[in-house]
């Protein structure tokens, strides 16, 4: 057979040639053994040249820039309180705030304004945009509380946790707006010290029942409560007075104004961080 159509029939079915010796190269010096590389059948013609296997190429590194989330909670708290003189700046410091209060109290507004007015990056989460992010089978608590509404509300703080931690992980400040009540523990403080970490700082906005009511009657949609409904959610927040926790009466507060004593508030948790 001719050594042309020889080759051409080897490439046919597959077979890979067998590959040749460098100059100073034994058949075990480099080059893998022949069980790997057949070389041609008995009666074939001498000095073919072989084509080594392409190299394994491997997987390129991620080169996203993104940090990875540590293990345990990113945001630790201090082993012990700092002297007065060394206590971070809360509004250069990287935090986790949870800002807590009834429908009404300006949790979202004042939010979204300390968000945007830090010197360091900070994100806002609120449970209510992530809550709403279902559409379809939307559960919503104004048509009757059930299991239904209770899951996707687990769901959302689990949501909102996971975003937290990586927005910390990345070096990014946040701040959590929810109406956690005093008296479901487990599911409330509980709940998002296990999602975001033992240094999440919570801070109570509490203006006065009739504040509350006057702004929760310039909402729309389904954010909108019943009077009755306000003024019984405002009845059980009146149980974080002696809980230890910093409480804001913003009854006499515009929204900026609010934010500067919430810098003040946060302050002095970095330097005492409260017991919860």
């Amino acid at each position: 057979m001719h050594e042309t159509e020889w080759l051409r029939m080897q490439h046919a079915v597959g077979s890979p040639l067998p590959q040749p010796h460098q100059p100073g190269q034994g058949p075990h010096a480099g080059w893998a053994p022949a069980a790997h590389h057949p070389g041609p059948p008995p009666g074939a013609p001498q000095g073919t040249v072989p084509v080594p296997p392409a190299p394994q190429v491997p997987p390129a590194p991620d080169t996203t820039g993104h940090v990875p989330l540590p293990p345990g909670g990113p945001v630790g708290v201090p082993a012990e309180s700092p002297a007065p003189a060394t206590v971070p700046d809360p509004t250069t410091t990287t935090l986790a705030v949870l800002l807590i209060g009834p429908a009404g109290a300006g949790k979202t507004s004042v939010a979204k304004y300390w968000a945007d007015h830090r010197r360091v990056p900070t994100a806002h989460i609120s449970l209510d945009d992530v809550r709403e992010w279902v559409r379809s089978g939307f559960a919503d608590p104004q048509s009757g509380w059930n299991d239904n509404s209770e899951a996707q509300y687990r769901l959302a703080r689990r949501t909102c946790g996971f975003a937290a931690r990586n927005f910390l992980a990345n070096g990014i400040s946040c701040i959590l707006d929810d109406a956690v009540f005093p008296d479901r523990p487990v599911v409330g403080l509980g709940g998002w010290k296990r999602h975001v970490g033992p240094g999440l700082l919570p801070v109570v906005l509490l203006p006065g029942l009739d504040i509350v009511l006057e702004r929760n009657a310039e909402r729309t949609g389904n954010r909108r409560l019943t009077d009755e409904e306000v003024a019984r959610i405002h009845g059980r927040m009146a149980g974080w007075y002696g809980s230890g926790l910093p409480i804001i009466d913003n009854s006499q507060l515009d929204v900026p104004g609010t934010a500067r004593v919430l810098d003040e508030v946060l302050a002095r948790a970095i330097a005492s961080p409260p017991s919860w």
